[in-house]
């Protein structure tokens, strides 16, 4: 059985940093496509970066270009997200998502096979 466990939440101000991690583990972590979505209080889910399995290209959310960076590293099983420059609009519940052998197609969450139980993000003006 796949568990994707997030890690790093917390609050912050206004133009500071964190970093979001997510262990994955029960299978072989290389066979993962792998995302970050969020959902805020009142709001839908909504995609907030992926990256494929194999040749590690990135996508992200217009809102979050330039400010944040997917990563992953396969000898710790690890998905990360580097948060720079925090703004109060990303404060929501970040959560890790997993595709098995395939890439996470779309932005709308429906490919995805598995997902973490969400770690809470604030930030204060």
């Amino acid at each position: 059985q796949v568990r994707l466990v997030e890690s790093g939440g917390g609050s912050v101000q206004a133009g500071g940093s964190l970093r979001l991690s997510c262990r994955v583990s029960g299978r072989t972590f290389s066979t993962y496509s792998m995302a970050w979505y969020r959902q805020a209080p009142g709001q839908e889910r909504e995609f907030v970066s992926s990256i494929t399995r194999n040749d590690d290209t990135t996508d992200y959310a217009d809102a979050v270009k330039g400010r944040f960076t997917i990563s992953r590293d396969g000898a710790k099983n690890t998905l990360y997200l580097q948060m720079n420059s925090l703004k109060p609009e990303d404060t929501a519940v970040y959560y890790c998502a997993a595709r098995h052998f395939g890439d996470i197609t779309g932005h709308g969450g429906t490919s995805i096979d598995y997902w973490g139980q969400g770690t809470q993000v604030t930030v204060s003006s």
